[in-house]
């Protein structure tokens, strides 16, 4: 028999396959930090730090002392070394902005050992988003804007 071969393979330039995974992580003590919007907001920031590395985020659903998400993790990273950077670069973060948090946690330690992480892949995306939509309205949390707004130009 002959092997015969095309030679025409090329190697995509990206990644063309999706490793959508869906996590929860908890805070350390199930402290609830996640009722003021400022402190959202910052959590948002510092996972969104990984994009440049090749991370995809779905939308985000805070439950006063945890947070839902789905991630695209990319092939390099395994689901284990993706948990400790989003672990990492957020609690990192979160201790910039709000310095009390030091006083909370004074070890350092802003997320809990726990973890739950799931595939989810395209089919079930949907239902994944949807369930972190509705997490303030399942967990009954009412999030305060303390969100500082400008003032209009009085001249």
């Amino acid at each position: 028999m002959k092997n015969v071969s095309s030679g025409c393979y090329k190697k995509p330039a990206y990644d063309t396959r999706n490793n959508w995974v869906t996590m929860e992580f908890n805070t350390k003590c199930r402290y609830n930090c996640f009722r003021k919007q400022s402190h959202i907001d910052i959590c948002i920031e510092g996972f969104s730090g990984l994009e440049p590395f090749g991370f995809e985020f779905g939308e985000f659903g805070f439950g006063g002392n945890h947070v839902h998400f789905p991630v695209n993790i990319p092939k390099r990273y395994s689901v284990q070394d993706a948990e400790i950077m989003l672990k990492s670069r957020s609690a990192k973060k979160m201790f910039e902005h709000h310095p009390g948090f030091r006083k909370r946690y004074p070890r350092g330690g802003f997320w809990s050992g726990y973890e739950h992480h799931e595939s989810t892949g395209l089919i079930d995306l949907e239902k994944s988003t949807a369930y972190c939509r509705s997490q303030q309205q399942h967990h009954g949390i009412t999030v305060v804007d303390d969100c500082q707004q400008r003032l209009p130009n009085s001249a």
